[in-house]
This record gives C-alpha cells, sequence and structure tokens, in this order.
C-alpha cells in the first residue's frame, strides 16, 4: 500500500475543523486526520507492506523545463507551494509521528511524491494498492499485475476502487490510457494547458481510436487523415511542440532515486519514547493508539 501523504493530509486539514488543537493551541486537525486515515487503511485492507510518500519537490525543475505553467498557479512566493498556514507546521509533526511509529517515509531530491509512487509500483513484486485524491494517478492502474487506486473523493471510509474497467466507464478509453487522455485534454489544476479545442470527449475518442499518444502522432507526422474527427487534426498539428514535452510532465516517473527501506509494518513503534513526546504534546493519544492497535 503506497500513500500519497500530501494528497492525504490536505484531505484531513480541509474536513477536519482548526478547533481541533494542541494543548498550546496549536490546530493538529491535519496530524489526528492522517493519523486515523492510516490506522482505517491499515484495519480494512491489511497491506503486507506500507510506505508514505512525500514531497521533496512540489514543482519539480525538469517538469517547469517542459512546461512553465506547471503549478505556477499555486506558487506563493519564488518557488514555494502556496499552503495554508495553519497547515505549515503540522507537516513535519506528521513526518516525525510516521518516523517514531515506524511506517516508511519515502521521498527523492528534484521529485514528487507521484513519482515515488511510481516507481515503487514499478519495482514491486505483488499487488498494490495506491491510495490517493489525485486522478493523475490512475495511470497506473494495471489489471494485470495488479495495481490499483484507492480514490478518496468521497472520503477513506467509502473509497473508490479505480481499476481498468474503472478508467474505461468513466472516460471512455482503454483502461491503461489515462496519461495519454490527460496530456490531450489537459488539468487546469495543475497548469497542463492541454490541447486548444481538444475537450474530454474528443480526448477520448482520439485514444480509444488510436490507443496510445505516440501512435496518434505518428499517425499525424505521416499525414494520414483517417480516425481523426473534425478540425482535430489541425488542432493538433498546432499543438505539435506541445504534445512532444507533455509526457514528460503528466507521466509519473518509474525511475526516481530511492533509499533500501523496509516497507514492513512496524509490528511495535520504532521510537516508543519519541513516541510518548509527540502524544503527550500534540495531543495524539487517541488516534495514535488507534494506529497501533490496528498495526498489531
Amino acid at each position: 500500500m503506497l500513500l500519497d501523504t500530501p494528497s492525504l493530509y490536505f484531505r484531513a486539514f480541509y474536513g477536519i475543523p482548526e478547533s481541533m488543537t494542541a494543548p498550546d493551541g496549536m490546530p493538529v486537525n491535519a496530524v489526528r486526520g492522517l493519523i486515523d486515515m492510516i490506522a482505517t487503511l491499515v484495519r480494512t485492507y491489511r497491506p503486507a507492506e506500507l510506505a508514505a510518500t512525500m514531497d521533496a519537490d512540489w514543482r519539480p525543475a525538469f517538469r517547469v523545463a517542459a512546461i512553465p505553467t506547471y503549478k505556477a498557479h499555486r506558487v506563493a512566493h519564488g518557488d514555494a507551494e502556496e499552503v495554508p498556514d495553519t497547515l505549515v507546521p503540522q507537516i513535519p509533526v506528521i513526518e516525525q509521528v510516521l518516523d517514531a511509529v515506524g511506517i516508511a517515509r519515502l521521498e527523492s531530491p528534484g521529485y514528487e511524491a507521484d513519482d515515488v509512487i511510481g516507481t515503487l509500483t514499478r519495482r514491486a513484486a505483488g499487488a498494490v494498492d495506491v491510495v490517493t485524491g489525485d486522478r493523475d494517478l490512475f495511470q497506473l492502474v494495471d489489471d494485470a499485475r495488479p495495481v490499483r487506486v484507492l480514490y478518496t473523493a468521497r472520503g477513506i471510509r467509502n473509497l473508490q476502487i479505480v481499476d481498468e474497467a474503472f478508467v474505461t466507464d468513466k472516460y471512455g478509453i482503454p483502461g491503461r490510457g489515462y496519461a495519454d487522455f490527460a496530456t490531450l485534454r489537459g488539468d487546469p489544476s495543475d497548469g497542463l494547458p492541454g490541447v486548444p479545442g481538444v475537450g474530454e470527449k474528443t480526448a477520448a475518442a482520439l485514444i480509444t481510436r488510436f490507443g496510445s499518444l505516440s501512435a496518434l502522432l505518428e499517425a499525424l507526422d505521416s499525414g494520414a487523415t483517417e480516425g481523426f474527427p473534425a478540425g482535430a487534426r489541425t488542432k493538433l498539428g498546432a499543438a505539435r511542440d506541445y504534445l512532444r514535452v507533455a509526457p514528460a510532465v503528466v507521466e509519473v516517473a518509474g525511475d526516481a532515486p530511492l533509499p533500501g527501506v523496509s516497507l514492513a509494518l512496524p509490528g511495535k513503534p520504532h521510537d516508543p519514547e519519541a513516541l510518548v513526546r509527540l502524544a503527550d504534546r500534540y495531543d495524539l493519544d487517541s488516534p495514535l493508539n488507534r494506529l497501533l492497535d490496528a498495526l498489531k
């Protein structure tokens, strides 16, 4: 089980009132919410291995170099992400809690959590569950392995199981075609422009017809006209420079450098003393007890 940790703690932050505070008045809603999410996931799915992935770089240079608008609208100042002031101090606490419990926490310099997930998925010998609220990771679903996404849009207790059939039913594309579809359609939430004039229906029709973006571009370059909806060929031709670089932005990396650490679930806390200190300082006894009980 691979956790898109930033996606989960943002969800916890917005889903739980900031009136949930530590004794000193610091909001701990994201911390408590994330701990309870992990406890629920472990108790429900009983994974053999678990990793909490993090963003070492939320806006990697290689993606910005390819498409400068990538996440540009979410920059607060310099190259820092716009994050609510009351969430910022909770992130180090989340990291300390994960480390003290002994849940593997992985990040890779110059890469996002998505890329860590993509790399771990590629390395995995068996089935993988990816827990996220980010549709970008639908590109990893693979029934043959199997790899599926546990999508949090409806809440952690009402997860949507995303497999190839879900992707096909939802978007009308081949089950493994989400990255190519997203490249054509674009994604305003990530500053990904897509092909002007090509919406979701046209993007789905193109990927279904040609099977992949690379096959579509081969047909475009060859001068073929068959299989292109009215006007689409001209629009794709005008966006050829974008389509050349976009896959490097849209596709999650499968080769991010990662340390060799065990992903085994901890049978007992890695650092009990640190965990006690954190529980006392931030009033985390109840959620930590639920997590530790789930890990037994």
